[in-house]
């Protein structure tokens, strides 16, 4: 119990409370799934207010939390009920509830979310303008040509809406739930889809491209340390968890298997026998740095899909084969597909368009 409480206490260190009464308090948000660590994440999070609250009768900072529902495409997932338990279990924090469809609200709201820059072909998304964002949505995803862009898509839209919800609500902060594990597992899966130059952004603490400041305190901790956590608190926690881990043997054959699932399902085998391993992935990705043109004012070009950057020169699956060093680029002229997927990056291109757009 205190293992894990003083795991996350510790990277929390920058939200203490103050001794400047005038200061402007931090306001934090932490994206909810209902699963084991974000639920636990919570249940820490809100102890740590509780006690600051106790001796100081004041907070280092203000946690909202915010649940994206998926159960339009996911009848199984009815995670609003959840929430409710969850927020009748810890009332004093601010808790919203956005569907995950409404992206297209986003798309049509924010300077740098817009399909109709990424070039992606409009023959492909099948989007119908004058259909709900459910049925939009639900469209969008049948365009998709695998299960794994699929997946991947429905990440990186997850983690738009978390973003400008973050912004729109004026929080500093974004407090993922990412244990080790799941850390490791994003390592690897992301590197594979042609984003490992992003994992500086996407598996540290730090500023990221998208105006907000990421935090990972449990990146110390493995799954199944913070699995046994939620069983030992009183109450149990496991009442309000409703994603549970992939244990399930998934095939590398199947074509309804994709990146995310081998990974889980890979790590999920080394965490239980060989825990060091895991820990060494997270620690080796740690030690990347992002390279010094995304991080610099100069920096011109970000991908419509995911909001990374990218260079104004390496755009599209014609832009770059995954090389972000050394770019080879085709004139436009010689290359209409390269001026038609200028606006997505490698990794996004890759997911979005058909295996016939690239070969």
């Amino acid at each position: 119990m205190n293992y894990v409480t003083s795991k996350i206490i510790k990277r929390m260190d920058n939200f203490k409370v103050r001794g400047d009464s005038q200061a402007k308090q931090m306001k934090v948000l932490l994206p909810l799934s209902l699963g084991v660590s974000s639920i636990s994440l919570l249940h820490v999070l809100d102890q740590q207010l509780h006690i600051q609250r106790k001796r100081t009768s004041r907070t280092g900072y203000e946690l909202h939390v915010l649940f994206v529902d998926h159960s339009s495409i996911d009848e199984q997932t009815s995670g609003v009920r959840y929430l409710n338990l969850v927020e009748e279990m810890y009332p004093s924090n601010t808790y919203s509830a956005v569907p995950l469809e409404d992206v297209f609200t986003y798309l049509n709201s924010s300077d740098s979310l817009h399909w109709s820059s990424s070039g992606i072909p409009d023959e492909h998304l099948n989007l119908p303008t004058s259909s709900s964002n459910t049925e939009r949505f639900k469209s969008f995803l049948a365009s998709l040509p695998s299960v794994t862009s699929k997946t991947d898509l429905i990440n990186i839209l997850r983690t738009r809406i978390v973003v400008e919800f973050a912004k729109e609500k004026g929080c500093d902060y974004i407090t993922w739930g990412d244990s080790t594990t799941r850390l490791a597992e994003k390592t690897l899966s992301e590197t594979a889809k042609g984003r490992g130059y992003s994992l500086p952004w996407q598996t540290a603490d730090g500023p990221s491209p998208h105006g907000v400041t990421f935090n990972f305190p449990m990146r110390d901790l493995l799954r199944k340390e913070i699995t046994t956590y939620a069983t030992l608190t009183d109450p149990p926690l496991t009442s309000l968890i409703v994603k549970q881990s992939i244990s399930r043997p998934v095939s590398a054959s199947s074509k309804d298997t994709t990146i995310d699932d081998l990974m889980s399902q890979y790590f999920h085998s080394v965490e239980e026998n060989f825990p060091s391993v895991v820990a060494n992935v997270v620690r080796t990705s740690s030690r990347l740095e992002a390279p010094h043109r995304y991080t610099a004012s100069t920096t011109t070009s970000s991908c419509n899909i995911c909001g990374l950057p990218m260079d104004d020169d390496a755009q599209g699956l014609h832009g770059w084969g995954g090389d972000q060093e050394s770019v080879s680029v085709q004139p436009a002229e010689q290359c209409p597909e390269a001026a038609q997927s200028t606006k997505a990056c490698y990794g996004c291109a890759r997911s979005i368009l058909r295996r016939e757009d690239f070969v």
